[in-house]
């Protein structure tokens, strides 16, 4: 990881459902959830998640390879702010499913700001987990991006609704 100034002086540039192919080239910081980490072939990527979607990040251990070891120790729902360059994954690699599907970022610099604990369920839509299990983390499932556009939906009613009669 690196020192804590990376923190201070640096600010989010985009949110993670915000890079597309257009973005290419451009040096991006991104904050957010880790949704999973994984190894393969000595890369590690990150599906990092924000209230806007999910970008993947590429550590390269031929580029950085105390980078890619301290990566190694991420998990879901840990909190991490990335610096890196958007790149185009190739056509082969290309995610037609997400809209930054065609882009990953390639991280320069890695900061973990929060460790978790292992969640009970998986934090995405399409979770199996029981209603009775939901409920009873029911801080956790607010964070679904369902649930979330579902809140900011409702807030901006009101917001509209109270600018209306007031």
């Amino acid at each position: 990881m690196t020192s804590a100034r990376f923190v201070h002086d640096l600010q989010a540039t985009h949110s993670c459902g915000t890079l597309r192919r257009s973005h290419e080239g451009t040096t991006v910081v991104l904050m957010g959830f880790v949704q999973r980490a994984r190894n393969l072939g000595g890369c590690v990527f990150i599906d990092l998640r924000d209230r806007h979607g999910i970008t993947q990040v590429r550590i390269d251990p031929a580029l950085d390879a105390t980078l890619a070891l301290n990566a190694q120790r991420l998990r879901a729902e840990f909190v991490v702010a990335i610096e890196g360059v958007v790149a185009h994954r190739g056509a082969k690699n290309e995610n037609r499913r997400m809209p930054t599907g065609e882009v990953e970022v390639h991280a320069g610099r890695l900061e973990v700001l929060s460790e978790s604990a292992t969640p009970p369920f998986l934090i995405q839509d399409d979770s199996d987990a029981g209603e009775e299990l939901r409920l009873r983390y029911r801080y956790l499932d607010l964070r679904r991006p369902r649930l979330s556009r579902n809140m900011a939906l409702r807030s901006k009613v009101n917001q509209i609704t109270r600018n209306y009669f007031y």
